[in-house]
């Protein structure tokens, strides 16, 4: 009898305990889960940037296209993206397909659509554009479609493709922007309050090189390739002649393709999307300028612009409406400050 009581005993306190150390996992998940959505963020925008001319270059094209599809079909508006493109391969004689451009060879997505919102194109495409773009520094009679209007509760994504080597990006084969002038830019949009967070990504060949002198706060930052080692295409099309998307950004892409507005996926997971194995060149990030850990950030929180509402079955009561006053002033005159003159009149 005295067994079975004590062996009782031992159950029950086992069994607490095990509800015990249940309550402490879940109570941990729920304030990691909760730190997610603590950002501090008000608004995204993203930056997308093909630097690229002349038709072997479509994958460059195809490489923007397609990220700047994924960040719309997770919420970010037109309003709030600034598109360059250096050239335009939908228009372009030797494009098979006008009005079309294609990032898999199978021709599932036209990545150009129908309702691509293009900021700047051609010849606008320029370092002085994309560093006056970035730091606020644009004539007045720029459009605001034009304009980066961000503040400082602003996560910025911004993304850049094209030919580079080491220290620099081309820019139409024409000019460069040097890791120096970028970082130098960066820390003007710090100083003048222009982003909370920025996540920097760039897919060109010794892409490592472009990041290494950044050093304002508050920046993650991945690319596709270390110093001396080149970016590679993925695949090509047959049909065209050329290829048509770079290994990082298919298989990042792939990676975004699986998620929707409502993800849980962290920035951590992003940062691991092509393994050498696949991307043959190795893919490398900076996180020592980011303040958190990018296995507790939103992947959304930059490639999305997901707001949490908070429900209630309450009623709001709203303070009742002025009323207008509609009556005229006495003081002012009715008579109208004009006369007619006769279309022909005679003198």
């Amino acid at each position: 009898m005295k067994l079975f009581q004590s062996t009782y005993k031992a159950a029950v306190l086992f069994i607490i305990l095990l509800f015990m150390l249940i309550y402490v996992a879940i109570a941990s998940h729920e304030e990691e889960i909760g730190d997610f959505f603590q950002s501090g963020h008000t608004n995204n925008w993203a930056v997308l940037v093909c630097t690229s001319r002349f038709w072997f270059n479509y994958r460059h094209v195809a490489n923007v296209l397609s990220i700047y599809r994924s960040v719309k079909r997770l919420g970010i508006p037109d309003s709030h993206i600034i598109l360059m493109l250096a050239d335009d391969m939908a228009c372009n004689p030797r494009n098979p397909k006008a009005a079309t451009v294609f990032n898999n060879a199978h021709h599932h997505i036209n990545v150009y659509g129908d309702d691509v919102e293009v900021d700047y194109r051609g010849y606008d495409v320029t370092v002085e554009n994309f560093i006056r773009l970035l730091t606020g520094r644009l004539a007045p009679s720029t459009p605001r479609s034009k304009r980066l209007l961000s503040d400082e509760h602003s996560n910025i994504l911004i993304y850049m493709t094209g030919h580079g080597g080491e220290g620099f990006l081309k820019f139409q084969d024409s000019e460069e922007i040097t890791n120096v002038e970028l970082a130098d830019a960066f820390e003007q949009m710090w100083q003048k309050r222009r982003y909370r967070n920025i996540f920097f990504m760039i897919d060109t060949c010794q892409a490592e090189s472009m990041f290494l002198r950044f050093y304002s706060p508050n920046i993650l930052a991945v690319a596709s390739s270390k110093i001396g080692e080149d970016s590679l295409s993925h695949h090509g099309d047959p049909t065209i002649g050329v290829y048509v998307i770079d290994r990082y950004t298919y298989y990042a892409l792939d990676f975004l393709e699986k998620i929707n507005k409502g993800s849980t996926k962290t920035m951590g997971q992003f940062l691991q999307v092509c393994p050498k194995r696949v991307c043959i060149s190795t893919v490398t990030s900076r996180k020592d300028l980011f303040p958190a850990k990018p296995e507790q950030v939103l992947l959304t929180d930059f490639f999305g612009s997901v707001r949490n509402v908070e429900l209630t079955r309450n009623t709001i009561q709203l303070p009742p409406i002025a009323e207008q006053n509609s009556t005229v002033r006495s003081d002012v005159s009715m008579e109208p400050k004009w006369t007619y003159v006769e279309q022909f009149s005679i003198y």
